[in-house]
């Protein structure tokens, strides 16, 4: 131990008398590492970590094991069940010490105008008991606040919309909050390490299921079989296994979809409902669309950044071989003195595990406010992300690997190097270095062909990324997205009558209309691109339901099309006359006509497969329309259903709003709410620009292109250092040899091509050494790629174009330098 502390004495004073070198190495592993960190801190966040609640690895999640067939209204992200069947599962269960219910709902807490939404959990009466969360104030829920009928149920609030909306106020206990329209005191507030059971999201209120009769009226969930809207969790009890509780799961299933069967439930799908099955899957590491959405491009750019510490640390053995030829001398007096080579070597390597701690060190500080950068960039505004960042086992695991890898990787073959001279050699060759030679040198021109093999495959993968997320910028969606602008109203809790919601959705048309700066304005149910629709089957006639196609279904107004400037091909568009007492008409597109191999459907009749709330209905073909994009950007292959909202049969009592205006959001909002709350200041309203909706759906495909383009940029800087400082290194051993042409008569151009021309080959041996390690890498990020193939050659052919112009900058300072050194000093040179 004592020869450990005084190599690391030593190791630091000579760090210390070379400030150049120390800072440029501690700078570089500090990038390296902490880059390495921060994804994967975030991968950890995202994928590995436990819920934060007692015991969470004795967590499991309660789902259907097929969900086709399950007909109705889906408002989970996650495998959900409805109430009745949540009820039976709880009252027959066998295999859990607890068993909760709970789903998600933005809640309103406006009373009227602009909308100010609050993240909220519908929970079971068990919910928090189950979890084994405290209080951190009040209390929290229990049986007894879940129950049918509940009249003025309570409402917990989580730490941080506590802190947010009371300033952590004690006396926020027993006070009122709204939501909406409803009043709720506010009984407890969760502790501060519990945000749900959502990883990525954290709730504002919890609220009991009970509570959904109350909010939602003649609408409630409790009794409706088709509101698939709840996920239940459990405990397993000792001893239980998951297969052992799913087992007995299966067994009561089948009495549990027999009593459960709702009356309106479509025919063709009562069998695929009575032969549901119930499992259960492991559910320490909770529910999350962001896990689904970013795990694998997680690891992807964690694998990039392992490339980007790889070329580092090939930069800095290439800086340590520089350093070892100017040490041989001093390595070769330890040696004669009696020191051992391992000594010697434990020595050098104690310097590097020194330039590797500090480095760490720097690089979790940077990994911090790294992973905070990411967790910002992958939210939005209106749908913040929350991440547990803290460090644990895992990352400080990560963080000490990454630090013993690096010191191995680029400091054992310099000392093992340093220490291979003989003394007497080392000491007649008079300062230059005796392994200053081929050998030495060959061992740099390894490591920066591997530099640029390794920056190829960064560059290459950065255009990719790049060049997929321009194409669906850039994408014709079959209609023009700019100067919209997307308004959702609600008249909830104004009791506007069935019978008049659709004349009440025309008063709040003419109202915008009226505004100055629209140009156009329409209502659907849902607005395209969001990612959220109504799909069906649809068949047409003289075929049946076995032989239709799943389609996407819109409700739609009459100036729809003419909003979102979509081309019509044959028939024509809806109008006025399309009421409810008219005969039922639809307009397709051309996907939905070619999936039906009928060209021009128009007069032909449709039939709609019957669901909860329609039964089996059939539609006149009108029109047909350009096709394009409807839900999902990157897909163009869903067939298009558009049908009148002047034929809906159960108008509701919220709208989405369509605006074509030329004039900035900004500017035009204020004028519209003024306008719609001129209808009635009741209204609840809220503003998005349709550009901003694409974008956000599109943080994934933004996060690859900016974080692989910086690495591919990095990667490009650091093979430019590499080579640069091979081909200085190599200009100055060969003072000499180009002193000796000078004389004999060379020229300055054959010199700086000399020079150049070494340059240009390792770069293309560089190329030639990773286009295979491209085409294996790039193959994992196929799916992630919109618009181009894995082995792009556009993007390949770019890749090694930059690397050449890289080789060109960097060789061309030190051939510069070559062609100015003086024939008679260089054959005086020693």
């Amino acid at each position: 131990m004592g020869g450990i502390f005084q190599d690391l004495q030593f190791g630091a004073r000579v760090l210390r008398k070379n400030p150049g070198f120390t800072t440029v190495a501690v700078l570089s592993l500090a990038l390296g590492i902490g880059a390495n960190t921060a994804i994967f801190q975030l991968l950890n966040a995202v994928r590995l970590k436990t819920l934060p609640v007692n015991n969470a690895a004795q967590l499991v999640r309660v789902e259907l094991k097929d969900s086709k067939g399950t007909r109705g209204n889906h408002s989970a992200n996650y495998s959900a069940v409805t109430n009745p069947i949540w009820e039976k599962i709880r009252d027959r269960q066998q295999g859990f010490a607890g068993l909760t219910a709970w789903g998600t709902q933005t809640f309103n807490m406006a009373q009227g105008g602009e909308v100010r939404p609050a993240r909220g959990l519908w929970v079971s009466g068990e919910f928090f008991n189950v979890l084994g969360v405290h209080a951190q104030q009040g209390r929290l829920f229990n049986a007894s606040d879940d129950q049918r009928g509940c009249a003025s149920p309570g409402v917990v609030l989580s730490n941080g919309f506590w802190q947010k909306e009371f300033g952590g106020n004690p006396d926020a206990i027993g006070r009122k909050i709204s939501l909406a329209d409803q009043q709720f005191e506010i009984v407890g507030i969760t502790e501060p390490s519990f945000y749900g059971l959502e990883v990525g999201k954290a709730f504002d209120v919890a609220v009991p299921i009970c509570a959904d009769g109350l909010i939602s009226a003649k609408n409630n969930r409790l009794d409706s079989g088709v509101n698939w809207w709840l996920m239940v969790t459990g405990r397993l009890k000792p001893g239980w296994t998951t297969e052992q509780a799913t087992a007995q799961l299966q067994t009561i299933s089948p009495a549990i979809f027999q009593e459960t069967l709702p009356a309106n439930y479509p025919p063709v799908s009562v069998n695929d409902y009575l032969n549901f099955k119930l499992e259960v899957l492991e559910g320490s590491s909770g529910y999350s669309t962001l896990r689904e959405n970013y795990e694998r491009p997680l690891w992807l750019l964690l694998a990039i950044a392992g490339l980007v510490l790889l070329i580092t640390c090939a930069n800095l053995a290439n800086l340590l071989l520089a350093r070892a030829n100017t040490r041989e001398r001093e390595m070769a007096i330890r040696q004669a003195v009696g020191a051992s080579r391992f000594r010697i070597v434990r020595q050098l390597l104690v310097e590097t595990l020194l330039l590797s701690v500090i480095g760490t060190v720097l690089g979790a500080f940077l990994a911090q406010g790294l992973s905070r950068f990411l967790v910002s960039f992958i939210g939005t505004a209106r749908d913040t992300v929350f991440l547990d960042l803290s460090p644990d086992f895992r990352v400080l695991g990560f963080a000490a690997a990454a630090a013993t890898l690096t010191c191995i990787l680029f400091g054992i073959t310099p000392a093992l190097r340093a220490t291979r001279v003989s003394p007497g050699a080392a000491m007649k060759s008079s300062g230059r270095g005796l392994t200053a030679g081929r050998e030495r040198f060959s061992a740099r021109r390894a490591l920066v062909v591997v530099q640029v093999a390794l920056s190829l495959v960064l560059v290459a993968s950065a255009l990719l990324f790049t060049r997929s997320l321009n194409n669906l910028l850039n994408l014709d969606a079959g209609f023009k997205q700019d100067g919209l602008l997307i308004s959702r109203v609600s008249y909830r809790r104004l009791n506007v009558p069935a019978d008049r919601r659709l004349s009440f959705t025309t008063e709040l048309l003419d109202h915008i209309k009226s505004v100055p700066g629209v140009d156009a304005v329409t209502e659907m149910d849902s607005v395209p691109l969001t990612g959220w629709g109504r799909g069906n089957v649809v068949w047409l006639n003289g075929s049946n339901s076995q032989a239709g196609v799943d389609a996407s279904f819109n409700r739609v107004g009459t100036d729809y099309f003419k909003t979102l400037q979509i081309d019509l091909l044959g028939g024509r568009y809806f109008n006025s006359s399309d009421a409810a007492n008219s005969p039922k008409v639809a307009i397709v597109d051309e996907t939905f006509a070619r999936v039906l191999q009928d060209p021009n459907p128009v007069g032909r009749t449709v039939f709609v497969e019957a669901t909860p709330s329609e039964p089996e209905t059939p539609y006149q073909i009108v029109g047909l329309v350009r096709g394009g994009r409807v839900t999902d950007l990157k897909d163009d292959s869903i067939p298009s259903l558009y049908l009148p909202t002047l034929q809906d049969p159960q108008p509701m009592t919220s709208k989405q709003f369509l605006i074509r205006s030329s004039l900035p959001p900004g500017n035009i909002t204020p004028a519209l709410s003024r306008s719609l709350l001129e209808v009635n200041p009741g209204l609840d309203i809220s503003f998005q620009g349709f550009r901003s909706m694409v974008q956000e759906s599109l943080l994934r495909e933004r996060l690859m292109a900016t974080l692989s383009g910086f690495f591919g940029l990095l990667a490009l800087l650091l093979a430019s250092i590499g080579l640069y400082g091979l081909l200085s290194y190599g200009v100055a051993s060969r003072t000499n040899e180009i002193g000796i042409r000078l004389a004999l008569g060379a020229r300055t151009r054959d010199v700086l091509t000399m020079i150049l021309r070494e340059a240009f080959l390792l770069v293309l041996i560089g190329v030639a050494v990773g286009l295979p390690v491209v085409f294996l890498v790039t193959r994992f990020a196929s799916a992630l790629l919109f618009g181009l193939s894995p082995t792009d050659p556009v993007s390949l052919i770019v890749a090694a174009a930059l690397l050449l112009v890289v080789a060109f900058l960097a060789g061309y300072l030190p051939a510069r330098k070559a062609t100015k050194i003086d024939p008679l000093d260089a054959l005086r040179y020693e």
